[in-house]
Order: C-alpha cells, then sequence, then structure tokens
C-alpha cells in the first residue's frame, strides 16, 4: 500500500459549493444530492474534491449551489 504525502494532498484539485437556494418545494432527488454533497441549509459552503460525480452532482442542482471557487 503506498503511503499519502502531505504533497499529495496538496495537489488534490477542491471545489467550494455555496448553497444558495432553498430545498423545500423541490424533488426528493434535489434534496438528497444536496444532503450527499453536505449542503442542507441556506448559505452554507463546502470544500468537496474535484471530481467527475462530484461535478455531476453540481450540474444536476446547478440552480441551488454556485461553485465560489475552485482550488488546486
Amino acid at each position: 500500500m503506498a503511503k499519502k504525502t502531505p504533497a499529495a494532498d496538496a495537489a488534490k484539485k477542491t471545489i467550494v459549493v455555496k448553497q444558495v437556494a432553498s430545498a423545500a418545494r423541490r424533488p426528493e432527488k434535489q434534496t438528497a444530492t444536496l444532503k450527499g454533497l453536505g449542503l442542507n441549509k441556506m448559505n452554507r459552503t463546502r470544500e468537496l474534491e474535484d471530481t467527475p460525480a462530484v461535478r455531476g452532482m453540481v450540474n444536476k442542482i446547478s440552480h441551488l449551489v454556485t461553485i465560489i471557487e475552485e482550488r488546486g
């Protein structure tokens, strides 16, 4: 098993996502996607690893969230 180095962790790309709209009166799938990203209340932000899966989740609920910053 390969050891992780601090430099490898710092090189990971991340995105900062902020919830800007409420999940009230939205389909259950969209609410579940928000919860999967760690967002469930207005104006919460999360720093997430920039992977195709996360990008797909953000694209599905792009009307509820904004990408504040892309790091890495």
